[in-house]
């Protein structure tokens, strides 16, 4: 496995990444979510690249080496802004198509990928299945149980909480990994690794973007602006997908019903994990490789 970081141009970014397996293999990319980095895929990345996958693993924007081109560019963390990302990471490395894996940021972008352009996508995995923001209906309030959940997005909408994200990233990204997580053990070792990655000069900027834009509390990037329009009905995606959740998942939602497939017109699964928080690749790898494989 390699751990050397590569950098590509791609559409308003340099995005560092790592690329592991053959490079004629099944490519597969994975994307992480906030508050985390590639580490997450450490365990992840050997497993695919010895069945034989070229194994494409980006740095989100705001996060890590990842610089934006242009430092008039809006430093947008909203939904389209990273489905154009991985549209674009794949452009740039002439990927005609690919297995889309992630989680949180990352698995929302996979599923707009999905949704709007099928045709560059073999097979999607998703932690917490259907991942489209619905920002029409972003204010109609969900159930105490799961609106407590949602405390540090409210938080950031307000300007202390922009400035306790910049004093204290490290303290508060580690205490959403205790809380999303409950039941994973991770090292302090393990979090520093990660927490590196939020010494990038954009992420303030993004992470509190992405949380004012979902609940149409900031304007979005009008480069993107044509991707909301389309997300906005609620598309269906109709690639392979496999849906992955943690049972011990401390900031999605409560179900209250198995996901039977809601939001998704294609070839469909399921797949629960036990004990397994918000951060499934690292805290259950092979379960997570396992659920790429099955696509291929």
């Amino acid at each position: 496995m390699s751990d050397l970081v590569k950098h590509i141009a791609a559409g308003v970014l340099n995005i560092a990444y790592l690329e592991d397996g053959p490079a004629d293999g099944q490519p597969v990319i994975l994307s992480h979510g906030f508050p985390y980095d590639v580490e997450c895929y450490a365990q992840v990345r050997p497993i695919l690249a010895s069945a034989g996958c070229r194994v494409i693993t980006p740095y989100l924007r705001g996060y890590g080496p990842t610089r934006f081109l242009d430092a008039g560019t809006l430093r947008s963390g909203q939904q389209a802004s990273l489905a154009h990302d991985l549209l674009a990471l794949m452009d740039a490395l002439n990927v005609n198509s690919a297995i889309l894996a992630g989680y949180d940021w990352g698995g929302r972008a996979g599923c707009i990928v999905s949704t709007l352009w099928p045709q560059r996508v073999k097979g999607l995995v998703t932690a917490e299945g259907y991942n489209l923001h619905n920002i029409a209906r972003s204010m109609e309030p969900a159930s105490p149980e799961n609106e407590y959940r949602y405390w540090y997005q409210y938080y950031f909408h307000s300007e202390r909480g922009r400035a306790g994200l910049s004093t204290n990233r490290f303290e508060l990204c580690k205490l959403l990994w205790r809380l999303w997580s409950p039941k994973w053990r991770f090292t302090e070792a393990q979090y520093a690794a990660t927490a590196r990655s939020f010494g990038n000069p954009d992420f303030v900027d993004v992470v509190i973007h992405s949380y004012r834009h979902r609940y149409a509390l900031v304007a979005g990037d009008p480069g993107v602006e044509a991707t909301e329009e389309r997300l906005a009905g609620q598309p269906r995606i109709g690639v392979s997908t496999i849906a992955l959740y943690g049972d011990a998942d401390g900031v999605a939602p409560v179900r209250s019903t198995p996901d039977t497939g809601e939001g998704f017109n294609g070839r469909f699964a399921a797949r629960t994990l036990r004990d397994v928080g918000h951060n499934p690749p690292q805290e259950a790898p092979a379960a997570f490789a396992d659920a790429i494989l099955a696509l291929r």
